[in-house]
């Protein structure tokens, strides 16, 4: 019996991915995330509206994507892969709907920005992020494996948080009443927190696919969904009042939010969520420091906090990354555990190394 083209695809072998190319490209993403801010409030701005902004920039990526699933036969036969391994029970169909999570991010930005401030609220987004990251390589979430929270990785996450604390340090105000926001902050930390998941989803779908671009496609449309739903209500309390902006870039968010999505996609099976979310962090922070630096909004600065807490996240992630000597002995104690439990299985049922299993 022959094997079908999907499980081919399934069983092909793994193409590794040096993790510093991996953080990298982790970092590549937080600097396309950082200019597509940047671009959201300037567009904001035209509009008068946040939400009217983040519809715009998911609409944009959603009529790419889509044009490009539609035209292209072999995205068509990736997307109808997926939904087979819906059918099928592989893939969990609440997965395809992670695009809801990066919409919360938004709108908890739009809620919370102006009780909280920019800092704190980026602060609460981060920590949530951070402690998504050490969740869901610990339980092995929508993974093949688990990566249990080494010294190093917790090191690396502690001193990711202090130096986001570090950087926005300039932007914290003297007139918030911490008991004003204690309610409002916890959005953004459940927003971080669900983040590291919608990470693992997406890993999970561009794995079956074949692609990252599959899970940019469901998460643009699914996050779209949302946003117009939450813009709607919005206009029967405080409908828009600007106007729709005739710049040219003002519709380069959707693209760089494809790149972001994509690459997320890509790496979040190789180098874990933890890793992928403290390289895009990085890549935030330096690529805002970067355009405060070459392209300045009016009124900003650059303060000293934000170069050393920039600095320190760099730090952070080699933390993080290097093959530190306990992570070593890890890694060769799991494989050692592993050869074991397939010698003890014998030849009938060990599984065959050097290939990808198909999700369970």
């Amino acid at each position: 019996m022959t094997s079908s083209p999907d499980a081919a695809a399934v069983t092909r072998p793994r193409r590794t991915l040096p993790i510093p190319v991996g953080v990298l490209l982790a970092v590549v993403a937080g600097l396309a995330f950082a200019l597509q801010s940047r671009i959201n409030g300037a567009v904001a701005g035209q509009f008068r509206d946040g939400f009217a902004a983040a519809a715009l920039s998911f609409g944009v990526g959603t009529v790419v994507l889509v044009t490009g699933v539609a035209v292209i036969p072999a995205g068509r036969r990736r997307l109808a892969r997926v939904f087979r391994s819906v059918r099928a029970g592989e893939l969990p169909a609440w997965y395809l709907v992670a695009g809801a999570i990066g919409a919360n991010v938004v709108l908890a930005q739009s809620l919370t920005v102006g009780v909280l401030g920019v800092a704190i609220f980026t602060v609460a987004l981060v920590a949530g992020q951070t402690i998504s990251g050490v969740l869901v390589d610990g339980t092995g979430f929508g993974a093949r494996e688990r990566r249990p929270p080494t010294l190093p990785r917790i090191a690396g996450s502690v001193l990711t948080v202090v130096a986001v604390v570090w950087a926005v340090e300039s932007s914290f105000g003297t007139s918030t009443d911490p008991a004003a926001v204690v309610g409002p902050i916890l959005l953004p930390v459940v927003a971080g927190l669900l983040y590291g998941f919608q990470q693992a989803m997406n890993g999970r779908i561009g794995r079956i696919a074949g692609t990252p671009m599959i899970p940019a496609v469901t998460n643009f449309t699914v996050g779209l969904i949302v946003l117009l739903i939450a813009w709607a209500i919005k206009q029967l309390v405080a409908p828009t009042t600007g106007t729709f902006p005739a710049m040219w870039w003002a519709y380069l968010p959707g693209l760089l939010g494809i790149v972001a999505i994509s690459l997320s996609a890509l790496l979040a099976p190789r180098l874990g969520v933890l890793l992928l979310g403290l390289g895009t962090i990085a890549g935030q922070l330096l690529g805002s420091l970067g355009l405060d630096v070459f392209a300045p909004a009016a009124g900003a600065h650059v303060a000293l906090s934000t170069v050393g807490g920039t600095a320190l996240t760099l730090i952070a992630v080699l933390v993080a990354t290097l093959p530190w000597r306990s992570q070593r002995r890890f890694a060769e104690a799991g494989r050692r555990a592993h050869d074991e439990a397939a010698r003890s299985a014998g030849p009938a049922t060990a599984e065959p190394t050097g290939v990808e299993r198909p999700a369970r």
